[in-house]
């Protein structure tokens, strides 16, 4: 997949190869200039290009299964086809792309619907290019990332919600896991779990992994919606 010129519209791609080291992303969005303002953002970076857009669900759908990116920013109000229901169009096919929604609209409903269809990052339009550069990065590495302002709507919108029933897999887990997954429902990194936990980080690498695994989330953003969900964990605990 290649960098190149910005193109003229939604739906197209560069056409010269860049190195396959680079992190290859396809941004749609229905506004032209966020468009120019995101590829000009990314492409000052030597690691990452963009490989295409498109202006709205159905073209991010299509572009992305020719382009096969390893990210795409998909904003949520888009004609057509929105970002949630491309997403999960996306997501449900063999070997998806890591999708990072990116959008103006914060609302509970909307970050309910994009960490439920399988987004691995959320982040406000609002949020700094290094912020969305890191992002990228992260996700792109195979990891998840959650805006801290979404993180704490996260929390707040459990704030006063009846505790539900235990799931019984939670019982999989050993007492350390469930410390640890307990943690990541703060919005902790295995760094700071680490920390609070007096262990190596490598150990809670490892605790993530089996949690992931026994629950059978896909990342750290499912596991915090879990971890809320199930009533582990409860606001202001």
């Amino acid at each position: 997949m290649s960098s190149g010129p910005a193109p003229d519209g939604p739906g197209s791609a560069s056409t010269r190869p860049g190195p396959a080291s680079k992190i290859s992303v396809v941004i749609a969005d229905d506004q032209r200039m966020v468009r120019a303002g995101l590829r000009m953002v990314i492409e000052t970076e030597s690691d990452m290009h963009v490989v295409g857009e498109a202006g709205d669900g159905v073209e991010a759908v299509t572009l992305t299964r020719r382009l096969r990116p390893d990210v795409v920013l998909m904003d949520i109000a888009m004609p057509r086809q929105d970002g949630l229901a491309a997403t999960r169009a996306l997501l449900a096919a063999p070997n998806p792309p890591r999708i990072i929604v990116l959008t103006t609209f914060d609302t509970d409903d909307n970050l309910y619907e994009a960490l439920r269809a399988g987004a691995s990052g959320f982040l406000l339009k609002v949020s700094s290019p290094e912020h969305l550069i890191t992002a990228i990065r992260v996700v792109a590495a195979g990891e998840a990332l959650l805006d801290p302002a979404v993180t704490t709507r996260v929390i707040a919108s459990y704030a006063g919600t009846p505790g539900p029933q235990p799931p019984p897999e939670l019982a999989d887990l050993t007492p350390r896991e469930t410390d640890v997954l307990r943690l990541m429902a703060r919005g902790l990194s295995n760094g700071e779990i680490a920390a609070a936990l007096t262990v190596g980080e490598a150990t809670v690498k490892t605790h993530v992994a089996r949690v992931l695994m026994k629950l059978a989330l896909r990342d750290r953003v499912q596991a915090v919606v879990y971890a809320y969900e199930s009533g582990l964990v409860r606001p202001g605990q």
